[in-house]
């Protein structure tokens, strides 16, 4: 995945985020891009939607102001994080970020890539939860139906969000139903 100034911003998390995080980051950048793929060659996108480095950004950054100081506030302060590394962003990519904590910022997901990183988010670490518990701890070998069993476990992995991931189904956001969402997040983490 490559956009202007990624190096930059990539950098810029390095600095700020724990490995963890910048892990889940790289993840849900994957994931971004690949739904937006998806959702291309289905002509599901609108005009507002159609500038593909605007939802990788997004995905990126969108936990850059997750740390320190800062952490409290996530993800009201990405701005400033990245005034701190002389970096800006489009009000756009900005909404993107903003809408996937709608509870904290107020700002409730209104188009498809705002409701992408919404449902991406909480999957990515379901996702890596069922790679962890595979022999090999490698998400290249996780299988669709482990997801979707682990999906329906509340138990498992119970700190994730799962009804903000079924939300992908909603006809008003990115109308896929989750079966083929969580195949789409998958084979996108498994390509990095």
């Amino acid at each position: 995945m490559n956009y202007p100034n990624r190096n930059q911003f990539l950098q810029a998390l390095k600095n700020q985020i724990e490995e963890n995080i910048l892990h889940h980051c790289l993840a849900v950048e994957s994931c971004m891009g690949a739904i937006f793929d998806y959702l291309k060659t289905n002509n599901q996108l609108t005009e507002v939607d159609l500038k593909k480095e605007d939802w990788l950004l997004a995905g990126l950054i969108h936990d850059i102001d997750y740390s320190g100081e800062y952490k409290a506030f996530h993800p009201n302060r990405t701005l400033e994080v990245l005034a701190r590394y002389d970096l800006t962003i489009t009000q756009k990519v900005h909404n993107i970020i903003r809408a996937h904590a709608p509870e904290k910022t107020g700002y409730q997901p209104k188009n498809k890539s705002e409701w992408s990183l919404f449902c991406a988010d909480s999957l990515t670490g379901l996702i890596t939860a069922v790679a962890l518990v595979y022999p090999s701890k490698k998400i290249a070998d996780v299988k669709l139906k482990s997801v979707l069993k682990k999906f329906k476990e509340p138990k498992f992995a119970a700190s994730t969000r799962r009804e903000e991931i079924k939300r992908c189904e909603n006809p008003q956001g990115l109308n896929i139903p989750l079966e083929k969402f969580i195949e789409i997040c998958l084979e996108a983490m498994k390509k990095i």
